[in-house]
């Protein structure tokens, strides 16, 4: 990730990509071996790199032809010279083969980053959505609001 620019934005334009290309390898380069990650989907946490990387080569081998663009909004973050940290909105739009919309979700994502041996890495994710208290269900849908 950029020395130059902020280390959240960074993570998150190079996350963006990695989706975008399934390239498990590049998406893993974001993050510590000794990551830990509070995920939203199926499993309370992800500890370690081996598991994280698992759960992205699960994910992004069951997108066949599918493409998945990431974007974010409402990101903000702060960094100092060891540690950074940031949130922001990340819309999932997933397109056909043909570049046909077929599905979008919106969640919110923490991220906390320490430079490790002169690279940022992400250390920490935590990824939630606001849960409706009469179904139980998760809201994946911002009302529209920046």
């Amino acid at each position: 990730m950029s020395e130059t620019r902020d280390p959240f934005l960074a993570a998150l334009d190079a996350y963006a990509a990695a989706v975008a290309a399934k390239d498990v390898d590049a998406f893993a380069a974001l993050y510590a071996h000794d990551v830990h990650v509070f995920d939203m989907w199926g499993r309370w946490e992800l500890r370690g790199l081996p598991a994280w990387r698992a759960m992205a080569q699960e994910w992004f081998g069951s997108l066949g032809t599918e493409t998945v663009e990431v974007t974010y909004s409402q990101a903000q973050s702060q960094a100092g010279a060891e540690l950074a940290h940031g949130h922001a909105v990340l819309t999932y739009a997933a397109h056909a083969a043909d570049g046909t919309p077929l599905r979008s979700l919106d969640n919110r994502i923490s991220l906390a980053l320490a430079r490790r041996d002169g690279e940022w890495k992400i250390v920490h994710e935590h990824t939630s959505a606001p849960v409706d208290h009469g179904s139980g269900k998760a809201i994946l849908k911002r009302d529209g609001a920046e």
